[in-house]
């Protein structure tokens, strides 16, 4: 589980985004990222239960979680320091294409999402063909009541095309999944939630049910 002091140093990083407070609090870092890595090694484990390409690609925690620092060089926001711990779960590690799962940890949002986000052109477009190809079987996952559970909305409508993708039409029963230009869902929980002893089961048990969803994903862009 998370730690209360992993919570508050997120808390006081908000507060004080700036190099000098974060150098003095160092060592508070360095133990909220290792009751981290906790987490993730304990989530690293039961994604494997399910999920044989993650048991199979040995992930270490360093694969999977998301560096503090943020890259401020496009942004107008030069706020050095990310403000929560975010780790990604995909065979290939953080750095790979292909859909997954994500974790994210603040003083005041948690949740847990998955799938893939703004996948690029080619990736798209094998998405559509195999939602095309095979609509009853992604209607069917999505709603599967294990999926409804923790995604009663289905997949978030953050990304979409007004019109039809070339090559569809509005005729298509799936038109509205074919619109979308990215494909994840997610799943918000109170921050208190993270301090419980039942913290990691709860999360794998939300992962374990978009593993269908994922695994479709995967198949459409590798095939």
């Amino acid at each position: 589980m998370i730690q209360a002091e992993t919570l508050e140093f997120l808390k006081d990083l908000k507060e004080n985004n700036n190099k000098p407070w974060f150098d003095a609090n160092r060592k508070t870092y360095e133990t909220a990222r290792q009751n981290f890595i906790q987490v993730i090694e304990q989530l690293i484990k039961g994604i494997g239960q399910f999920d044989k390409a993650i048991e199979e690609s040995r992930l270490q925690p360093k694969d999977c979680i998301f560096r503090i620092n943020r890259d401020v060089r496009f942004s107008k926001d030069k706020s050095p320091y990310k403000t929560n711990f975010g780790a990604w779960f995909n065979a290939g590690g953080k750095k790979a294409s292909g859909a997954g799962y994500y974790l994210h940890i603040d003083a005041n949002e948690c949740f847990f999402a998955g799938g893939i986000w703004m996948p690029e052109t080619e990736d798209l477009k094998k998405i559509r063909e195999e939602i095309d190809y095979n609509y009853e079987e992604i209607k069917a996952i999505l709603a599967a009541e294990s999926f409804r559970t923790y995604f009663p909305n289905g997949l978030d409508k953050d990304a979409s095309t007004t019109r039809p993708p070339k090559g569809y039409d509005d005729a298509n029963p799936a038109i509205e999944l074919l619109k979308l230009k990215s494909f994840t869902v997610s799943h918000s929980f109170d921050v208190a939630q993270a301090l419980t002893p039942t913290f990691v089961d709860t999360i794998l048990k939300g992962f374990e049910a978009m593993h269908p969803y994922v695994v479709f994903l995967n198949r459409a862009i590798k095939g």
